[in-house]
């Protein structure tokens, strides 16, 4: 009997952009990369659905989310943890 792996999660960290839904949030992830022309380092901006199933969270907060079968049609992340901004200092 051979066994399955399942595969492995995806884990992204963002900041909070704005509350899209009653327990939706929009989260932006940055990616820094090397630029292929200049050399030099650029950063890019992607923007993603987070189910945040007690609709705790708020514009600002630090959020780390975690790979999930879809919630909705652009929906593929739900929460695993966040920071607030004034926990940080």
């Amino acid at each position: 009997m051979s066994e399955t792996k399942q595969p492995r999660k995806r884990m992204i960290e963002g900041i909070v952009v704005s509350k899209s839904g009653e327990k939706s949030v929009k989260i932006r992830v940055e990616k820094r990369v090397l630029h292929p022309r200049y050399h030099k380092i650029v950063r890019r901006f992607k923007n993603f659905q987070v189910h945040d199933e007690k609709s705790e969270l708020q514009v600002g907060d630090k959020v780390t989310a975690i790979e999930c079968r879809p919630l909705a049609k652009n929906k593929n992340f739900r929460l695993k943890s966040y920071v607030r901004p004034e926990e940080v200092v």
